[in-house]
């Protein structure tokens, strides 16, 4: 049975309903408060780290060392704090599981880096273990985030971006918030920072097309942000309404002086930051034509001018106040607006004359707006002074319309000859008479005795005011013209018009013609770390090929010479947008899921696609489902199953199949929540891709349906020439890629190796940190027979080069991998394998035909059993070739199932 809209059940049902979706913001809101918390502490974090390396690198830090180690050791402790019985203990763990020669290399390198001097990288490895490569970066990589950016390498949606001085509420109404109104009347999309919120300007200047600085000073922060937008190729212009960039023009103005000095010296070094400011963007906007030039004569050459002028606001405003009847009455109102006591000087110009007219007129009231002092000479005439404190705008435009006369009077300077004529606009638009001094931007439009007059002189200030005061019609006509000619001249569509349109345009029209892609992962060139970065970024250029534009979102490392916030720069031809990941958030991060949406504002994905996205969060996927955006996941590893992105028990066995059963603990909560959201990712996904079947088979284990799961078997690079013979009779060159820790079998290739009787052999280790700028392996620490030796990560270009110096890879790995791709890069290359099974590295090996497979265990018995038989044999080596190499998938395979996926879900 339907109920009526008028039943109290579906009223109640209605009410439950916007209770929940209430409840459902605020924990949303909860959970980004927790956020920005979490990145703000960190950003705290962030900036005593580098106090303390600043403080540590000092030359007096390194002087008193020896008297804060002598103090610590008459404590009976370290000078970590350490208790000297600890630090016994360490050293005789060390020296009996490493041997001596490794504790002397601890122990000197620990003195060196005392000293502040640096050590031999591997000779140091122990530190640098525990850095974490999701905020470490090479010095190499640091200059990927610096090299300028010509052009994005797609489209990006126009966006004007105005970085502010949002202190000064006059300013920013008539100089930000005007601005924008125009420009988005053309057209343009708008985004408006305070330019202390250095993060997110930073950020925001990455997706922007355009951007003006206004009143920004050359604060260090503020010059970073001037800076990147260069990189950008922006061609940022410095905006400003006032000469406060210009030190001697400053002092000649005598407002300044009426300031107490510590004001003073604080305006004068305020004008060289802005000076600076504006050197750096390196081309002006100015609000007059005075102040276009003062600009010139420091030698900015391009200056533009956009005068400023009436808005929507004002329009509104002045509409709905009653009009003025210009008929006699009894007190007669002449209004001041002040902005600052600064305006004391200015005020001065007006006083002789405006007391010389109250005292011949006593109809005259004088009404002063703000803060202003006034002389003793007015002691006489107090009663007809009226004071009113800052009002809102709608209000001062109010009180102003209500006045007889409007006075702009100002000190004959080119400080005040730089100044806008907006005191005139306002008090014309709400119909009221000015006399004005003839500073230039009033000179050039009021019309002496046509729209308002002009005073130079304390006797022609009292004349004009009088001839207001005393003749009702001549104030109507006045006011009247002056009312016509601000409409004619600086209504704002002609503004926009006349003077913004031919500087900035119309925004082109945003219609990309090819399918648009934004991949998800969380690292990306330069720091091509783990498998799924190098699937992503291989799937780069073959999809580009495939009619696809292609654009990445990533994360970045912490970098000393860039401000927090984004960074946008070009990689493997696609445009790349890193975000800072934040600590503590690796689930859920609302934080990410903002970057998203800004980057999916500028660059209008048709689908994302996310690949490995630990530290990057599901709130990504919970606002594309917001936004209607269509989504794929690469099921990479476990992470959308686990906290390990290697699965496996506490006692580092593999699950062995089983449905994930956390056992109770204090962490149930926990991982109840995390379940529940990356399984709402998940069930939300246009489609799942495994790279495996065996990969396939953990998800539909644990609760995925298997026809949500497609397989996309990941390609790889294939050599560009024939595998190089080895030397007949050198020796077996065993190779390890998969870096340090129990998941990967380095342990238990350790054990092997130091097991192995015979010395015909040789094993590189690859370590994967080197390209991140710090070592996580140290040969020293190996005691075998044979020889060991540690290398950087290789290149995709490097591959064949590596392999070629290969004979076995060892892969005994200890969870059941996903697909394995160094597997497939050394099968391609007649590399024979030793890995585990099962998991999906093992479908691509037969057992004795190109490769040995041993089961998962961490007993070194089954490795060792492997690793000796071809040690029996290295003959077999010299002219090896895998015979099953077609079997092999590749990238283009990869890529045209990929796009045949995604013109499906897209319904292309």
């Amino acid at each position: 049975m339907q109920r009526s809209a008028h039943d109290p059940v579906s009223q109640t049902d209605d009410s439950d309903a916007d209770a929940l979706l209430h409840a459902a913001e605020s924990y949303r809101s909860a959970a980004r408060l927790n956020a920005i918390r979490a990145d703000g502490l960190q950003e705290e974090l962030k900036i005593m780290r580098r106090q303390t390396r600043l403080m540590r690198n000092s030359l007096s830090w390194r002087i008193t060392l020896p008297l804060r180690v002598i103090r610590s050791l008459s404590l009976g402790k370290s000078p970590k704090g350490t208790p000297l019985s600890e630090v016994k203990e360490r050293i005789k763990d060390i020296a009996r599981e490493n041997g001596l020669r490794v504790l002397a290399l601890r122990i000197s390198a620990a003195i060196l880096r005392r000293l502040g001097i640096k050590t031999h990288r591997l000779a140091i490895g122990a530190r640098h273990a525990a850095e974490d490569p999701l905020f470490s970066c090479s010095k190499e990589a640091e200059t990927f985030y610096t090299r300028p950016v010509a052009r994005s390498v797609t489209t990006l949606s126009p966006r004007f971006l105005i970085i502010a001085d949002l202190n000064i509420k006059q300013c920013v109404k008539y100089r930000v918030q005007q601005k924008k109104e125009l420009l988005t009347s053309l057209g343009w999309e708008v985004c408006i920072i305070d330019w202390q919120d250095t993060a997110r300007a930073m950020s925001e200047i990455q997706v922007a097309t355009q951007v003006i600085f206004y009143r920004v000073p050359g604060y260090e922060d503020a010059l970073q942000l001037v800076r990147e937008a260069h990189r950008l190729n922006l061609s940022p212009r410095w905006e400003v309404d006032d000469l406060i960039f210009d030190r001697s023009e400053y002092l000649k103005n005598t407002n300044i002086h009426v300031l107490k000095k510590k004001e003073q010296r604080g305006l004068l070094a305020g004008a060289d930051l802005f000076l600076l400011c504006l050197l750096e963007c390196g081309r002006g906007l100015a609000s007059t034509a005075k102040l276009a030039q003062a600009m010139k004569n420091i030698g900015i050459s391009d200056v533009a001018v956009v005068e400023n002028a009436l808005d929507g606001e004002t329009l509104a405003v002045a509409k709905s106040l009653p009009q003025l009847s210009f008929r006699e009455k009894g007190a007669i109102y002449i209004c001041y607006g002040s902005g600052s006591r600064a305006h004391d000087v200015d005020f001065k110009e007006v006083q002789a004359g405006l007391i010389a007219a109250m005292k011949a007129e006593p109809r005259l009231r004088l009404r002063i707006i703000g803060s202003l002092t006034l002389s003793d000479a007015f002691e006489s005439l107090q009663e007809r002074i009226e004071t009113i404190s800052e009002l809102s705008y709608a209000e001062y435009l109010s009180v102003l319309a209500d006045s007889d006369i409007a006075i702009a009077p100002l000190e004959d300077t080119l400080f005040n000859d730089c100044k806008s004529n907006i005191k005139f606009l306002e008090a014309s638009i709400v119909g009221v008479a000015s006399v004005c001094s003839p500073a230039n931007s009033l000179a050039n439009v009021v019309r002496d005795g046509e729209n308002g007059f002009l005073a130079s002189s304390a006797s022609v200030w009292q004349e004009r005011l009088l001839a207001l005061a005393q003749d009702v019609s001549l104030r109507h006509a006045l006011a009247t013209a002056a009312r016509r000619d601000v409409l004619e001249l600086y209504m704002p569509e002609k503004i926009a018009r006349n003077q913004l349109f031919p500087l900035y345009g119309a925004p082109s029209a945003f219609t990309p013609e090819k399918m648009r892609v934004l991949m998800a992962n969380v690292f990306f060139a330069p720091r091509s770390f783990g498998g799924a970065t190098i699937v992503a970024e291989a799937m780069v250029k073959p999809l580009q090929e495939r009619q696809c534009e292609v654009s990445v979102l990533t994360c970045r490392p912490d970098l000393d010479q860039k401000p927090s916030g984004n960074i946008r720069y070009v990689a493997c031809g696609s445009d790349v947008l890193s975000v800072l990941p934040g600590r503590g958030a690796s689930v859920d991060n609302p934080t990410i899921a903002d970057d998203l949406a800004r980057w999916a504002d500028a660059w209008r994905p048709d689908l994302v696609h996310f690949h490995a996205i630990q530290e990057m969060g599901t709130a990504m996927l919970r606002l594309c489902q917001a936004r209607q955006i269509p989504y794929v996941i690469t099921l990479h590893d476990c992470w959308w199953l686990s906290d390990q992105l290697f699965l496996t028990k506490d006692d580092g066995s593999y699950h062995l199949d089983k449905k994930i059963h956390p056992k109770r603990s204090t962490y149930e909560h926990y991982l109840q929540a995390r379940r529940a959201v990356a399984r709402q990712g998940i069930l939300g996904a246009a489609a799942l891709l495994s790279p495996s079947e065996e990969h396939k088979r953990l998800y539909v284990n644990n609760g995925v349906p298997a026809e949500r799961i497609f397989i996309n078997r990941n390609g790889f690079c294939w050599p560009a020439r024939p595998h190089r013979p080895r030397e007949p009779g050198s020796l077996v060159r065993f190779a390890f890629v998969g870096g340090v820790g129990h998941i990967k079998g380095y342990e238990l290739i350790q054990e092997c190796m130091a097991s192995l009787t015979q010395n015909n052999w040789e094993l590189v280790l690859v370590d994967n940190t080197l390209n991140l700028g710090f070592p996580s392996i140290d040969p020293n620490e190996w005691r075998v027979r044979g020889k060991v030796t540690v290398v950087p990560a290789y290149s995709q270009s490097g591959l064949d080069e590596f392999y070629d110096k290969v004979d076995v890879l060892l892969f005994p790995s200890q969870w059941r991998e996903s697909y394995g791709l160094s597997v497939r890069e050394a099968l391609s290359r007649d590399v024979w394998v030793i890995s585990t099974a099962p998991g999906g590295q093992s479908e691509e090996i037969v057992e004795g035909v190109n490769g040995n497979l041993i089961p998962i265990t961490d007993k070194v018995g089954p490795l060792k059993k492997a690793v000796e038989a071809l040690l029996q044999n290295p003959a077999r080596f010299d002219r090896y070739t895998n015979p099953l190499k077609d079997r092999l998938p590749t990238y283009d395979r990869q890529a045209d199932e990929l796009v045949t996926l995604y013109k499906k879900i897209l319904g292309r």
